[in-house]
């Protein structure tokens, strides 16, 4: 890993996340209590001995650039070369800002080659799984690969959602189709199911440069990998297929994109669970984030009726579940839940008051949001609908918009809901 640099990907606008990506960019977004969706892959770097990374920023970055200077710069040794470093857009080599994910590396093409890394390992900083890089790196080598992409079997009825990889029984990729609408491609190591790109690929670094000075120039690419560099390699390099080695360590394998409030929201309920599939408590693979200083999680009260207690759920540091109910539920950092409240079902993120007598389920509640006496989310679409933001499964998320105007709500906040 000494010769590997790591490039994260973590610009992405997250507009299917939306309301949650409004304010905040995607890997930004919190995840299981007191994580956020880039702790992941960055855990996936330091646990594989990566440690010189540059993560390239760009939508709404000021909550996660906080967030990786606080929690994450710290983590390696400087003095030793080895970083985890913000990039946002300079604009160095073009007027524009990112327009791709290949632009985007190419955009940094100088800080890339002022390293001198004989290998480029391109991550995405939106997706939640446990992986050994160094693994990877491994075949790369010992298969005297150019380009290595990572891959999954999936069901064909999900390949709109992935590019599309087709394998030779030795691993070499022949085949590459950007998010197809259906293909008739099958594993030849799980013949009912499709291999896809993972999006992590290792380039040797004398290959990538040349490839995204060349896409540069091209006035017709859409300057992705997926769509533009990955295809255009076949042929000419040698292109590896590494199969996907989970350090989950679970009968499935657990990859999760959580792109999407659903999946996001499966997600989190999995971590709070008996036994959820995505172990977080794994000490020989675990998964970091930045430090917070509060104080220890609190219940209070145990009258009949008015008892503080929480089941099958993640109750993180500061939070006061005070005389209320909380089952199946992810309470992040400093939250109060008021008496005879019951919450089920439901993601809270920090700094959020739920007054008494509330009844919350299967719900998001977005951070710094107050929740008055008495309110009822999540038991009634129709209503919701008329102050919050309900998505296409019912998943109702209140955002910071309602801890101001509350009840009526204003004019332009009901536009905004509208345009959601």
């Amino acid at each position: 890993m000494r010769d590997t640099l790591g490039v994260l990907l973590a610009g992405g606008a997250g507009e299917r996340l939306f309301p949650l990506t409004r304010d905040r960019a995607k890997p930004a977004v919190p995840f299981a209590g007191q994580y956020r969706i880039i702790d992941s892959t960055l855990s996936n770097c330091i646990n594989s001995d990566l440690r010189r990374v540059y993560i390239l920023t760009q939508y709404k970055a000021l909550s996660l650039n906080r967030h990786i200077r606080e929690g994450w710069g710290p983590v390696v040794a400087n003095e030793l070369g080895e970083f985890i470093e913000i990039l946002s857009p300079m604009q160095r080599v073009s007027k524009n800002w990112y327009t791709g994910t290949a632009d985007a590396v190419y955009q940094n093409i100088y800080s890339i080659g002022s390293e001198e890394p004989k290998y480029v390992i391109i991550l995405s900083g939106d997706h939640i799984y446990k992986m050994n890089y160094g693994l990877m790196l491994k075949q790369h080598q010992d298969s005297g690969a150019d380009v290595t992409l990572a891959t999954l079997p999936i069901s064909p009825d999900e390949v709109s959602a992935f590019g599309v990889v087709e394998i030779a029984r030795n691993g070499d990729v022949t085949g590459f189709v950007e998010k197809p609408k259906e293909t008739n491609i099958r594993s030849p190591f799980t013949p009912d199911m499709v291999d896809v790109s993972m999006g992590i690929y290792i380039f040797n670094t004398d290959v990538l440069i040349p490839e995204l000075l060349k896409d540069a120039e091209n006035p017709e690419s859409k300057h992705d990998f997926g769509h533009d560099i990955l295809p255009k390699l076949l042929g000419r390099f040698k292109v590896q297929a590494f199969n996907f080695v989970d350090e989950n360590k679970t009968k499935a394998l657990y990859w999760r994109d959580v792109g999407t409030l659903e999946a996001y929201y499966e997600a989190n309920m999995d971590v709070a669970g008996v036994s959820p599939t995505f172990n977080l408590y794994d000490q020989s693979w675990p998964m970091r984030t930045r430090p917070y200083q509060y104080p220890p999680a609190k219940f209070v009260f145990g009258e009949p009726g008015r008892t503080g207690m929480a089941i099958n759920s993640i109750v993180c540091s500061g939070s006061i579940v005070s005389g209320a109910v909380v089952r199946n539920s992810v309470l992040s950092h400093d939250v109060r839940v008021n008496s005879y409240a019951d919450v089920d079902s439901s993601i809270v993120f920090s700094h959020v008051n739920i007054g008494r007598h509330c009844r919350i389920r299967h719900a998001i509640l977005d951070r710094d949001v107050h929740i008055p006496d008495g309110t009822v989310i999540g038991y009634d679409p129709t209503e919701d609908k008329k102050n919050y933001f309900v998505s296409a499964s019912g998943i109702t998320v209140v955002t910071r918009d309602y801890s101001v105007y509350e009840n009526p709500v204003s004019s332009d906040f009901l536009q905004q809901r509208e345009n959601w």
